[in-house]
Order: structure tokens, then sequence, then C-alpha cells
């Protein structure tokens, strides 16, 4: 695509929850983001896979890999061509129901899968092209929370790798975990507590600084910044996520230049802006969505993608480089019960 040439985000992979969850999407969708204005354009049609949850990318072969949430839980890898075509690559189990996040470590040799409603996190080995071969862990947690629904067991939210390890947050147990990885093998070694939360806290997703780390509750509705050094996180604050009750939290990302920190809230259908530049965020922000439930969001240069779940849509905003305010540039890429958007710049 010669209008694309030199953009550096070529497209977005947008995942969807379909029929089999309750949602009204096929799989996965691939916009283009045309030069100039950020908007987006679809590329063909979608490529059909089960409620692909959440999408991630091989950090250097054109693979994608998707987060198929069902009750007995997938992981499916699709190679990407320069036209943003996808062909489906396979399908793997994951050893554990409703897988809801994948990543892949910095070397591209393990695929790295969050099982939320089994409460475990699973590592696949990928071959030379970063396709799985196997599954080469498997580790569940234990224990309960407080919250009468959302806390009767373990819940794996978010995985990604740290420090030679796997950190992996856990909802149902209010408890970020790491595990060391075996680089060779993909195996999981014991964990250990790198934060206890208060009982309650629900923690989501997770963003990392050179200094520090961003949690956000998703039953709190807070943000804590931790202090993160090799053997355990010093807690260092907390502040709420909205000026509104009932946030429901839900993606956390800092923006590239280190200034900015972003936080979805679905409950009020909001994103809100924190400066970085004092010792803890600051509020500076909140801005609707455009839409109505936003599950994630992406940011990409000088724009902001919300994946505005329920109402069926994707909303593009421009960021104010001065403030970090999201400012709506008017484009709205209508598609079904999207939940995740992946920025991919071909390989």
């Amino acid at each position: 695509m010669s209008e694309l040439s030199g953009y550096s985000v070529q497209f977005l992979v947008i995942g969807c929850y379909t029929p089999e969850t309750g949602g009204a999407g096929v799989g996965l969708t691939v916009a283009a983001r045309m030069p100039g204005t950020g908007a987006l354009r679809v590329v063909g049609e979608p490529t059909p896979t089960p409620s692909p949850s959440f999408v991630a990318s091989h950090p250097t072969r054109p693979v994608v890999y998707a987060a198929n949430e069902l009750t007995d839980g997938t992981v499916s890898a699709f190679a990407m061509s320069e036209e943003g075509a996808l062909t489906p690559l396979g399908t793997w189990p994951t050893g554990g129901a409703e897988p809801c996040h994948i990543s892949v470590e910095p070397r591209g040799r393990h695929l790295l899968v969050a099982n939320y409603e089994s409460g475990s996190v699973a590592t696949f080995t990928l071959d030379e092209d970063g396709i799985p071969t196997h599954r080469s862990a498997l580790v569940a947690h234990t224990g309960a929370g407080p919250h009468p629904e959302r806390q009767l067991g373990p819940h794996a939210h978010t995985v990604s790798a740290a420090s030679d390890g796997v950190l992996a947050v856990d909802l149902g147990v209010d408890t970020v975990f790491w595990y060391p990885l075996d680089g060779a093998t993909g195996a999981l070694g014991p964990g250990e507590v790198r934060a206890a939360l208060p009982p309650g806290t629900g923690p989501r997703h997770l963003a990392t600084s050179t200094r520090d780390a961003y949690l956000v509750g998703e039953l709190a509705a807070n943000l804590t910044t931790f202090r993160t050094g090799p053997h355990g996180w010093e807690e260092a604050g907390t502040a709420a996520t909205s000026t509104e009750p009932d946030a429901l939290p839900s993606e956390i990302a800092i923006s590239a230049d280190g200034r900015f920190l972003y936080v979805g809230n679905r409950g009020p259908h909001t994103i809100a802006v924190f400066s970085l530049a004092d010792d803890l965020p600051a509020l500076v922000g909140e801005v609707p969505t455009g839409g109505a439930w936003p599950r994630h969001f992406a940011l990409v240069d000088d724009y902001l993608y919300v994946a505005n779940q329920r109402s069926h849509t994707v909303v593009v905003f421009r960021i104010d480089p001065a403030t970090g305010i999201p400012v709506p540039t008017g484009d709205v890429l209508a598609t079904p019960s999207p939940t995740c958007v992946l920025p991919w710049t071909q390989k």
C-alpha cells in the first residue's frame, strides 16, 4: 500500500467479542491508518476467530496472536501480509479458561497467556518463524478476595515480561506475581509476590517506566504507583482514576515521551489523563470517549484510538502536545464489539 509508505504505524488490528461470548463481531479486523489525519479505513474482510479479546504481535516476525476468550481457552496465530491480510497459522489450547491477555517477551521466543477465569499463567515456545510449537508452562494461582462476585477465586488479568521473568497481575487475589522465565525452555520457576494490594482492589492492567510501575485497580477504581526494585515494589501513592463513581477502569498506558499517563474508565465512558511531571501522577483532565464502555485503547504517534465495546466503535483522537489531552478528530470507525486495538508496523 504505497499511500502508507514511511508511516510509523501502518495498521491497527482490532479484536472483538463474537457470538460465543455475547458479542456481535466476526474475529479480527485490520484497519489502515491514513497519513496526515490518523483516520482508519478497513482493509478487506474480517478474519474469523472466536472472541479474540486481546491481540499481540511478535517483535520481529509478521505474526499476530489472539487470545480466544472461551471456556476452553485457546490462542491463535496469524501471518500478516504487507497489505494487511491475515492468514491463520494454527490454534492451541491454553490449558485454562477465558484467556483475556497475551504478550510476547522481547526476544520473541515465548508467548505469554493470562487465563482469567481459571486464574493461571501459561507460556508457549515459539519457533524461528514465531509460530507456537507447544505449551511450555502452566502455573495456577490460588486464593480469593472479598468481592462477593468478582473475587471468588484467582483471576489472572495481565501477563508481561520483566527482568528475565514474567509479571502476572491477578484481579481475584489482589496480587502482582513475578515468575523467573527460562529463556531456553519457557519454564516458569517459583513465583514471588511483587505487590500485595489492599483487599478488594482488583488489579487489572499495568504500565511501567524506567523507575515506576503504575497499576490500575478495577474494583477500587484507583491508580497505584510503585517504586520498583529487583526484590519488590514499594507503594508510593494512589489516586482515583475518575471524578465519577463506578469507574471500572480498564486499560492504562504511558505516552512515548513519558510525560503523560492515560487510563480508560468504562463506567463513565472516559479517558483520564495524568501528568507524570512530578513525583506522582496528577490528574489533568478527563474526556468522554465518544462511545460506551472503553475496554481498551492504543497510543500511536500523536493519536489515541479507543475501542468502545458497547457502542461498537473505535474513536480517533489527536493528543494536544502541550496538555496531553485527547481531542476528537471526528473520525469514528464502526466495528462490532471491539475489545482491543493493536498498532502494527510491517516487520
